[in-house]
């Protein structure tokens, strides 16, 4: 990858969720700084929902972007954002950050659900989500990837997403395509020629007395199970509508493990 240009923009947003004593969810903290702007928006009973606006575009090459969500107990928060993020060539040139710090205390609960990131021809942008719960704590957590915009070639992308409970991790994987990325990015061992990938990582104490079973219930699917209790769902398909079709449907589909296989 390319080095990181410090002529670029440096950019944070932190929230901290508490429960507030009167069944309802209190935002004691809610700044951010730079070109990310953070705004509560209308809720629905105990659960406060925030959308993260660009007030500008990108991230452009050589920005470093930062989000820090912090969830505390009996707290429930929903995130998402205005629009698509569109990762972008930077004037100097040079890689993009985008770090995403996420942590859920035991009885919280954190739905982070952004619209997809974009990777557009010529840029390199590298996220690393870094999501730390405590046990009792539930996540539900959606990563779109579209690998340039219509009839375009992609940037270079590498999202990695690792997820601990209570200290222990339950998953740690990296996605790395476009110009420059190991030979393969695009087989059919991973995107297969498909231009959006995606996935849903559910956390939920639930799972450990109803675990569910592994499948591939649709054609770009796939459901597998993972210790913490949690469960990961992947998804490509040919575009960003598609994919969002996949990952929605996903929960559905959740079908209960046999007692011999749980």
């Amino acid at each position: 990858m390319g080095g990181v240009n410090t002529a670029g923009v440096r950019a944070e947003a932190e929230i901290r969720a508490r429960a507030d004593g009167r069944g309802g969810t209190a935002l004691p903290v809610l700044e951010s700084r730079g070109p990310l702007a953070l705004r509560r928006t209308r809720g629905s009973g105990a659960t406060a929902h925030v959308s993260v606006v660009g007030a500008m575009s990108g991230p452009h090459g050589g920005d470093h972007f930062t989000v820090r969500a912090d969830v505390g107990t009996g707290a429930r928060l929903r995130v998402g954002s205005a629009a698509a993020t569109l990762a972008l060539p930077g004037q100097h040139g040079g890689r993009a950050c985008q770090d995403v710090r996420i942590t859920v205390a035991a009885g919280g609960e954190l739905h982070w659900l952004p619209e997809p990131l974009i990777s557009v021809r010529g840029s390199e942008l590298a996220v690393h989500t870094h999501v730390d719960l405590e046990s009792g704590a539930r996540l539900v957590l959606r990563e779109e990837l579209v690998l340039g915009r219509t009839g375009e070639a992609p940037g270079r992308l590498t999202s990695r997403l690792t997820v601990r409970v209570d200290g222990r991790p339950v998953l740690d994987q990296e996605l790395d395509c476009g110009p420059g990325a190991p030979g393969g990015w695009d087989g059919p061992a991973v995107l297969g020629g498909h231009r959006a990938a995606g996935q849903l990582v559910v956390v939920d104490a639930e799972f450990t007395e109803k675990p569910i079973a592994p499948g591939v219930p649709a054609d770009g699917l796939a459901v597998l199970p993972l210790s913490g209790p949690a469960v990961l769902v992947s998804a490509v398909a040919p575009d960003a509508l598609r994919l969002r079709r996949l990952l929605d449907r996903a929960p559905a589909s959740f079908t209960p493990a046999s007692p011999a296989s749980a």
